[in-house]
This record gives C-alpha cells, structure tokens and sequence, in this order.
C-alpha cells in the first residue's frame, strides 16, 4: 500500500515557469508512473479539485474547502476506486468548534485549517485503514499545537467506533526538531514513517529544502521504503513542496478480522 503526502501549492498563476498550468503533465504523469493508492493533497483550490478528479480517473478525490462557504482550498484525499471501499469521510477545522465551517483557533492566521479524516476498507487486505491528512497554521506555533493534540485527540476518539491503524499525513509547517513537534512525538502509539528523509520545503529549488511535510503511523504499520519525488524538468518542479510516498503493510500479527 503506497501512501503519498503532497502540498500541490495553490494556484494563482504567481509561479511563472512553475505556475500550475505547466506543472500539470508533470504530475499526472508522475502519479500514473508511480501508482500510489492513496495521496493526501494540501492547498488544493476548487478548480485544482476538479482537474483532479477529471484527470485521476482510477481515483475518487474527497474533501471540501475551508472557507465559511466550503471555498478556498482543500486537504484532499484521493484513493483508488479498485483498491479500496470509502466506509466514512468528514472534513473538520482545526478550531475549538471543529464543526463550524470555517472556524479558526484565536491565535494563528487568518486562514482557517482543516483536516480531512478518510476510512477505507482495504480488498486486498481485508482490514479497514484510517487516513487523517491534514495542513497546519503556517504562522503559529500554539496553533499548531493545538491543532496536534486535537488531530490526536480525533484519532483517537475514533478508534473507539473503528479500532483500526491510523495514518496521519500533512504539511506540519514543522521542523522535526521544533516544539510542536514534540507533540506527535510524545503519542506513543505514532511513529514518524518519514524519520530520517531528507527536507520537502524548497521552494522551486531556490533554497536548502526543509523537512516540514510529514506521514506518521501507528504500530500496527510497516514501513518498507519511503522515497521523495524530487524530479525536475528544466526548472519545473512537481510542487513547492517534494512529495514524500511511503510503501506500507500490515503486520503479520494484525491481518485477523476485528
């Protein structure tokens, strides 16, 4: 089971040879090649939605915008439709009032944050497999904080309905070493399945790159390779951002039926 987290950047034609419209054969093309079951996308504006679900067609994209009117962009979840059965989906803020479209927490940006939580039902493995994908505040540390532990918290919670493994995947706007990080680090039960991958920030090339995008999972999940999509075509990138794909499966000792 191939995993991918990917900031798509959002497109308001302000990248010039890395604007969306030349970036678009680039990723389609890499996504056929690389045939990843299931790709959680940030910064995904309305009309990027559509392509997506125009052009993926071995897929099904979910989730909405952030805005108070399900506008703006989107933390958008695609899986293959042979792979795997959708058993739930919500999109939540990252907010005191998660429910309330586009609520915010009082201390980060004016942009609202949402995560969006996938269940899906696995027909090569028999299991179900949770997928929260979410993009955090990218001018707060307390809400990033916050919006951690409350991801956590979901995660959780849920597991009393579907006590299954869990995959939480993202944009952090966090370094590994910076402290709300240390938030995910103290769950226990998660493991950072990208731990020891080079940085996915780098900006069209034109800095260091910067580990800020993230897949984290539970015990019941082995990682087997993770990689990072650096290609580049004559400057053109796939994103501001590298793609990082892990290639999951469940441990042996977790394939009986719940």
């Amino acid at each position: 089971m191939k995993v991918v987290t990917f900031n798509i950047r959002c497109d308001y034609e302000q990248d010039e040879e890395n604007s969306f419209c030349y970036r678009k054969p680039y990723i389609l093309q890499k996504i056929v090649k690389e045939s990843p079951d299931i790709i959680c996308f940030q910064e995904v504006l309305p009309h990027v939605a559509l392509w997506l679900k125009e052009n993926l067609t071995d897929y099904n994209v979910v989730g909405c915008g952030r805005g108070k009117d399900l506008n703006d962009e989107q933390t958008a979840v695609a899986y293959r439709k042979v792979k795997f059965d959708l058993l739930g989906f919500l999109v939540f803020w990252l907010s005191k009032t998660p429910g309330v479209f586009g609520s915010r927490y009082e201390n980060q940006s004016i942009c609202p944050r949402t995560c969006t939580k996938v269940f899906l039902w696995s027909f090569e493995d028999k299991r179900l497999i949770r997928i929260y994908n979410t993009h955090l505040d990218h001018e707060s540390k307390d809400a990033r904080k916050s919006a951690l532990r409350q991801i956590l918290k979901t995660v959780r919670d849920d597991r009393c309905s579907y006590d299954a493994p869990a995959v939480i995947a993202g944009d952090f706007n966090a370094c590994p070493d910076s402290p709300e990080m240390k938030v995910m680090n103290a769950a226990g039960e998660f493991v950072d399945l990208t731990g020891g991958t080079d940085g996915t920030f780098h900006d069209y090339g034109r800095q260091k790159a910067e580990k800020i995008d993230y897949i984290y999972g539970d015990s019941v999940l082995i990682c087997q390779e993770v990689t990072i999509w650096d290609e580049s075509w004559k400057g053109v990138y796939l994103s501001d951002h590298y793609p990082v794909c892990v290639r999951l499966k469940f441990a042996a000792e977790d394939k009986g039926e719940s």
